[in-house]
């Protein structure tokens, strides 16, 4: 078992994530694996330069990988909610070991043709998807919630520390011993992530109640999200952002053969530049971040990157290329890191791996289809036009911060209240039992009534993200301080899931609620169980079938 209670770092510094010994392991484990798909990646990328001359296929080797994530990631999040995150990522990097062998056999066998080669990456891509949200949701159980930014900033240095060298690496396997060899150096790069996850036995709280079902699991991660203007905000400004600085990965490549006249080895090295910035960037994101509001360090990111695009297409030689690439791999790192860290701090713990989920479909999505976009830009008007007018997009993207601002770095506390206990029954209730009515009563006082309707908006938001239906708040009209706040949920379990998923910050909301109530006393709250007037128990209404139990 690996130990997590070693000294080390002050809390809060950039590496202090690395005092807890789990989350060094699993960095270090992490370190080989991106290594291995640097390699994968250079070699994918380069072998269809010489088996297609299409420029839109070239581009098509980044949107396959990405295409999986914005595809699946709804699911893994729901998979990594439900399940144990440590058994997801260890079967995860399992089928991503299967994959690649295959395909260095077939590579090695020379069977590989361009859509062949593009299946296997978006196998792998698959692969991916369903790792990601529970080794970023997986995060949150490595460290406190206080080295959170911290810890996503050292995985993003970590990534980019192997890209640094590893494209540069994988250039000279590929150019000595052909893409088989790099195929085969991928396959390898998990053995020792999976022997690190096979040992980790995390500590985590007990489940108290049945696990949701996978679809339910999805819906309540999408009205989550939906009811967190936040996380809406980052879902909008990543999908730009992947949307436009996609670009300079995807034709990359094609920087390398055709604008600079190099080999596999130049466009190894110019990846390993990009990599150099953004590992600069992750070790100067905390700073900005205590220095620069959140949107100033999002536009600038865009900024850079549109200057590292037309460096990119109008520099004739390799080296001002690779200072361009410094600049937006700095940038890449510091607008990702931020988006998610920002996804992960509005987030519970009983729902992060979704909202983290959500959060890459929008960036892998925008990802994707501007890798599409801008490969076919490339193949009808060349890359440098395509890079100059994915320059001119990286502006807009900036620009539309003015439009939809993201929020600013306010720590609020979703630590679970746990203050709500299951109320005494006079009927003998079923977890399926309901649907259960929910009625609370309120008396207001006339000089308190704007505070109290602003109050129950963010009321009915919270009741709603939380799994609350048909939320209504109504007055009485013989005596107008009576209020009274109603929903239902479908069954008696869905109640409780309800209860137990409030958070210190919702506590903030109802004791300001509460003391507005004039009358003795608390609130009163009645709990109800719809039932059917007529004898056939197996009615089913609008909401649902009926349990009269």
């Amino acid at each position: 078992m690996i130990d997590d209670d070693e000294p080390g770092n002050e809390q809060g510094s950039t590496l202090a994530p690395f005092r807890h010994g789990t989350f060094r392991a699993v960095w270090t484990a992490s370190l080989f694996s991106n290594f291995g798909g640097l390699i994968q990646g250079v070699g994918a990328a380069w072998l269809m330069t010489s088996i297609s001359s299409s420029s839109d296929m070239v581009a098509l080797v980044q949107a396959s990988t990405a295409l999986p994530v914005m595809l699946f990631s709804l699911t893994a999040g729901a998979i990594a909610d439900s399940f144990g995150r440590r058994q997801v990522m260890l079967v995860a990097q399992t089928f991503m070991l299967v994959v690649s062998a295959l395909l260095t056999v077939f590579a090695y066998l020379g069977l590989i043709t361009p859509w062949l080669l593009l299946a296997f990456t978006f196998l792998i891509g698959c692969g991916t998807a369903l790792n990601n949200p529970s080794w970023q949701a997986s995060v949150g159980d490595m460290v406190p919630r206080s080295d959170l930014p911290a810890a996503v900033a050292l995985n993003s240095m970590g990534f980019n520390l192997t890209r640094s060298v590893g494209p540069a690496i994988g250039g000279i396997i590929v150019a000595a011993a052909g893409a088989a060899a790099a195929f085969a150096a991928n396959a390898l790069s998990y053995v020792a992530l999976i022997t690190v996850l096979f040992r980790w036995k995390p500590q985590l709280p007990p489940a108290t109640l049945p696990r949701e079902s996978l679809g339910a699991a999805m819906g309540a991660g999408l009205r989550y999200v939906a009811m967190s203007p936040n996380i809406g905000k980052v879902l909008i400004r990543a999908s730009a952002f992947g949307f436009t600085a996609g670009a300079i990965l995807a034709l990359l490549p094609l920087v390398a053969r055709d604008l600079v006249g190099g080999g596999p080895l130049t466009y190894g090295v110019m990846l390993g530049a990009f990599g150099v910035g953004a590992v600069s960037g992750a070790l100067i994101s905390g700073r900005l971040r205590r220095m620069l509001a959140s949107e100033t360090m999002v536009r600038c990111a865009f900024l850079g990157f549109a200057i590292c695009a037309w460096i990119a297409a109008f520099s004739p030689q390799a080296w001002q290329t690779l200072i361009g690439l410094l600049v937006g791999g700095a940038c890449w790192v510091i607008a990702l890191s931020h988006f998610n860290t920002t996804v992960q701090m509005s987030t519970p713990r009983w729902v992060v791996g979704r909202a983290l989920s959500i959060y890459q479909t929008a960036t892998f999505g925008g990802i994707a289809l501007g890798s599409w976009v801008w490969g076919v830009v490339a193949e009808s008007y060349g890359v440098q036009t395509a890079l100059v007018v994915s320059g001119f997009t990286m502006l807009a993207g900036g620009a539309l911060g003015l439009i939809v601002p993201l929020p600013q770095n306010i720590p609020i506390n979703l630590d679970p209240l746990n203050r709500w206990t299951e109320p005494s029954l006079s009927l003998d209730l079923k977890p399926r039992s309901g649907p259960i009515d929910i009625m609370i009563e309120y008396e207001i006082k006339d000089e308190d009534l704007a505070e109290f309707i602003a109050l129950m908006a963010e009321r009915r938001r919270i009741r709603r993200r939380d799994g609350a239906r048909n939320w209504t708040l109504s007055r009485d009209l013989g005596n107008p301080r009576i209020w009274m706040e109603s929903y239902y949920t479908p069954t008696w379990l869905d109640y409780i899931r309800h209860n137990t998923r409030m958070t210190k910050a919702d506590a903030e909301i109802s004791e300001r609620i509460r003391a507005l109530h004039s009358g003795g006393g608390r609130p009163r709250v009645r709990r109800m169980i719809e039932r059917p007037t007529a004898a056939n128990h197996a009615i089913v209404t609008p909401r649902g079938p009926i349990d009269l139990h």
